[in-house]
């Protein structure tokens, strides 16, 4: 007994690694979306973010957008973990606009079809 309640107090003491990469995954999502106007978490062979990024790039292309490949980052796992509990949305493309979640691409192209996207990135 006393053994596992030290177990459970060096856990809350010194993070274990897993715990550790959480962590930073859940300060550079927050850092992104805030620091970046448009934020796009994607994986590079996904239809669906190139899409999404094709249309920021011609519709937007002065406004910055940070694009995070998750395929390509060590913690990529851990950001889309996080992303799915701050979101509810586990899919990729994972997008930001002005620090609002928009959705994925099927969510920005009908935003743009209505005219409603230009109005989230000009804000």
């Amino acid at each position: 007994m006393l053994f596992r309640f030290y177990r459970q107090l060096s856990t809350c003491v010194s993070p274990s690694p897993s715990q550790i990469k959480v962590m930073a995954a859940k300060e550079l999502v927050e850092a992104a979306v805030s620091e970046n106007k448009i934020t796009i978490f994607s994986k590079t062979w996904c239809p669906y973010c190139k899409r999404a990024k094709a249309l920021f790039a011609s519709k937007y292309p002065g406004v910055a957008t940070k694009i995070y490949e998750l395929d390509e980052l060590d913690d990529g796992a851990e950001i889309q973990n996080y992303l799915a509990e701050k979101t509810g949305q586990r899919s990729v493309p994972n997008i930001f606009v002005n620090q609002k979640h928009v959705g994925g691409c099927d969510d920005i192209v009908s935003l743009e079809s209505k005219g409603q996207l230009a109005p989230l990135v000009n804000v």
